[in-house]
């Protein structure tokens, strides 16, 4: 953790999940099984049978939310059992479920393979020129093993800091995982960033290494990566001093020898690749960082959040189970945010992973080398359950419903969209188009400080309205209130606030806590509610509609 946590005064917020009575804050159901108006649509019977969500999900988080996430986190496989759910006396620092030690890596891997599931297709692979491989968890298991054995060998310990600039190849997911299952600190950095961009990063988190790639392919062409990285370490000075070794992935055949540094660069075939399968993971306290996620703040330079490693991985694993509707020996799952967003880590890697999950995942553009490229996809590996950016289904609607139609989509039974402010359009056109009028489509509100999703429909229990997000999950409060904590009348624009902490938010800004809490928490600092940057709407039904951004917050290049 960065700094020493801001120990404040905390003042009482109301209790489990709220609906508006007058000006005050009083404790509802979060999902109701009916909603009102006539846009409503309601689970079809079928569905609601087999869903994993059920009316007492929501019961048990509105009698004790703090058990309620004792009893979520405990699905995950703990060294060491916590002995307390929540310490948020160091507000708006919170410490989830303290005493407990656990390994995320054998969580998402080890125990799966244990189970007799090692067989099982973790990742279904598929490259912009359309080289494809699959990828099960027992190989998953030990291509992390032989990379947590090789960052032994070159002396990495637990909390030192991995940097990660490679396309969306498996090894990166592998490099992710590895540095999870030894409690080293990754950090994503986008390959569309500049050199300059890298060697902030770099430099803010002190990287020791660095894992990239030859190139990667943009569009049918293909584009360096190792020279943005030789062009970042060259910066003079002090500059990226901390970066001792570079692990280079060969994946477009890119001349990138003739720059080679000697003794600190090295081939990932020759290092990693031919080590030990064979590792014996470590064991970390539930607040130990797992990864630093870069954003940019409104001055322009990177911030990094604090992501934990127990709290954290306890609501990926529950978001995507029930979001998600997640059916282990069913579902192909394919969420298509690029690795290094906060979509990629909660919902490409550490949630279908710690769920046991089959996904898909896509090296290049959606509308490469055609535009049939996103719904070939979904043809061929039969895809379940689809995860599309609000950006991207707003391009599918524009060019129209001939493409999708001339693919079978019939194996999606589940649909889900990001985004503010939601689209009844776009929605209506996900559910009749790609889902064929019989599925589902949940809207989902998070952001990258808030690590996984906080406000979704419940499939098979929430009956939804068309663009909206419905209300928070069981476990999570979210209310709509003006400048003086009031919650708004429905139809009145107001801002969008969490008013107590989830196991999933962030444990702060790399090296700034105070910043931390001016950018998230000093609007609302006396009641410590955090305010995410968004404006929302009541309707008469009490659904939650996004209405735009406020962006007096952190930003997320695009």
């Amino acid at each position: 953790m960065a700094g020493t946590p801001v120990r404040r005064r905390t003042t009482a917020a109301p209790s489990a999940d709220c609906r508006r009575v007058g000006s005050t804050l009083q404790s509802a159901p979060t999902h109701r099984v009916v909603a009102q108006g006539p846009t409503s649509y309601a689970p079809s019977t079928q569905f609601a049978s087999q869903a994993n969500a059920h009316a007492d999900l929501c019961e048990r988080a509105d009698v004790d939310r703090l058990r309620f996430w004792a009893d979520q986190a405990r699905k995950l496989m703990w060294d060491r059992e916590f002995d307390e759910v929540l310490d948020w006396s160091g507000a708006p620092f919170a410490r989830w479920f303290g005493g407990g030690t656990i390994n995320v890596a054998v969580n998402c891997l080890d125990r799966h393979v244990a189970a007799g599931k090692g067989d099982r297709v973790a990742l279904h692979w598929v490259g912009e020129p359309g080289d494809t491989r699959e990828v099960t968890y027992r190989q998953l298991r030990d291509e992390v093993c032989r990379a947590a054995n090789y960052f032994t060998s070159i002396g990495l310990r637990a909390g030192d800091r991995v940097a990660i600039h490679m396309p969306m190849v498996p090894e990166a997911v592998v490099a992710m995982l590895a540095c999870a299952r030894m409690g080293l600190v990754h950090l994503t950095a986008s390959v569309g960033a500049t050199a300059a961009t890298l060697r902030e990063q770099l430099d803010d988190a002190k990287a020791r290494v660095l894992i990239t790639a030859d190139g990667q392919y943009r569009r049918g062409a293909p584009a360096p990566l190792k020279g943005v990285v030789d062009e970042a370490l060259a910066g003079g000075g002090d500059s990226c001093s901390s970066v001792e070794t570079v692990v280079v992935v060969r994946r477009n055949g890119a001349d990138v020898e003739s720059n080679w540094v000697a003794d600190r660069d090295v081939w990932w075939h020759d290092t990693i690749s031919v080590a030990d399968p064979q590792h014996v993971a470590g064991s970390f306290d539930a607040e130990h960082p797992l990864f630093l996620l870069y954003t940019w703040c409104v001055d322009g330079k990177p911030r990094a959040l604090v992501h934990s490693s127990g709290g954290y991985l306890t609501q990926a694993r529950y978001t995507f189970h029930y979001v998600f509707d997640h059916k282990e020996d069913l579902d192909v799952f394919w969420c298509d945010a690029v690795l290094g967003s906060i979509a990629g880590h909660t919902y490409q890697v550490y949630g279908p992973l710690s769920n046991g999950a089959t996904s898909v995942i896509y090296e290049g553009a959606a509308e490469f080398p055609n535009e049939r490229r996103h719904f070939q996809i979904i043809e061929d590996y039969g895809v379940t359950v689809h995860y599309v950016a609000s950006k991207r289904l707003g391009m599918f609607v524009e060019r129209g419903r001939t493409t999708p139609d001339a693919h079978d989509l019939s194996s999606l039974r589940l649909l889900g969209t990001t985004g503010e402010p939601g689209s009844q359009e776009a929605w209506q056109w996900c559910r009749e188009v790609m889902g064929g009028g019989r599925c589902p489509v949940v809207v989902t509100w998070w952001r990258p400080e808030t690590g996984a999703i906080m406000i979704a429909p419940l499939p098979g229990v929430t009956a939804v309205k068309p663009g909206s997000p419905m209300r928070s999950l069981p476990g999570i409060s979210a209310h709509i209130v003006d400048d003086d904590t009031n919650l708004v009348a429905p139809g009145e624009r107001g801002n969008l606030v969490l008013d107590r902490p989830w196991p999933s938010m962030a444990r702060g800004i790399w090296g700034d806590d105070d910043l931390f809490v001016d950018t998230y928490w000093r609007r609302f600092a006396e009641r410590w509610w955090c305010f995410a940057g968004v404006q929302a709407r009541y309707d008469d039904g009490d659904a939650i509609w996004l209405l735009g951004r406020d962006d007096d917050v952190m930003i997320v290049p695009a």
